[in-house]
């Protein structure tokens, strides 16, 4: 089925392209890829399939969503986009996080994520507890990805790959310290130290240990750490279906 994604006019497209410039320039000079990718991500990963409400509508803008407690230093990313987003007043906040995750992605080493402009700002914030809780196994991370999202344990399995961007802050999460030894480099190194076992300065939570525990999603692990370029297409097939979640298409009802 050919996608049919929302029509956006040449000089969107052209703001876009520069935008993107300008991002890569901050994300690299600030170092600021995982709050950016995070940022997507918790915009995103509200959508609730059967209320259709939620997803990645610019509702962050909101102090009401920034409010929610798995969004503790959120307005961090927000204030460092600012300079660049009042440039380009005419790209939706919508896209503009999106945008945001996507370079962050690129910047640091990791697959080109496609990105389709077109999403519209939302008036209205998604109520708070829709995003997964890091303490919590499998049948969690299925109640909000599958039944919520409507995405699979694949996409579970790849989008759990971005915490190689990154580290958990104490007075955000209460937990502390990064995946891995380099994070602010995208590779496949996160499934390998998970495989490896806990080590002294790098964490694990719950929630990535649930992958190794689950007969489902433990093979796609141990698949992603052995090949890297399997875990880059499949993440950037999980990432793109996560930034599109509630976005009209060709044959989908709205």
């Amino acid at each position: 089925m050919v996608k049919n994604y929302p029509t956006v006019s040449e000089e969107y497209l052209k703001a876009v392209e520069k935008a993107k410039k300008k991002l890569r320039g901050l994300i690299a000079e600030k170092n600021c890829a995982p709050i950016m990718l995070r940022l997507a991500w918790h915009s995103a990963g509200t959508f609730d399939q059967c209320s259709r409400t939620g997803g990645p509508f610019g509702t962050m803008r909101f102090d009401a969503e920034l409010a929610h407690g798995a969004n503790s230093g959120l307005d961090i990313a927000l204030r460092l986009l600012a300079p660049i987003r009042e440039q380009f007043p005419t790209i939706s906040y919508a896209d503009f996080y999106q945008l945001a995750g996507v370079v962050a992605v690129e910047v640091t080493g990791g697959p080109e994520v496609p990105f389709h402009p077109g999403r519209p700002d939302k008036a209205e914030p998604p109520v708070e507890g829709r995003l997964p809780d890091a303490t919590k196994g499998s049948d969690h991370l299925r109640d909000v990805f599958v039944k919520q999202m409507g995405l699979t344990d694949q996409d579970i399995v790849a989008l759990s790959g971005g915490h190689t961007l990154g580290r958990c802050h104490k007075e955000r999460s209460g937990f502390e310290g990064p995946w891995t030894e380099n994070p602010l480099i995208f590779d496949n190194s996160y499934f390998k130290e998970l495989l490896s076992g806990e080590k002294e300065g790098l964490l694990q939570l719950p929630s990535d240990k649930a992958l190794l525990a689950d007969p489902s999603f433990r093979p796609i692990v141990e698949k992603y750490a052995a090949d890297e370029d399997a875990f880059f297409a499949e993440y950037a097939e999980a990432h793109l279906k996560l930034s599109e979640l509630g976005i009209c298409r060709f044959a989908e009802a709205c």
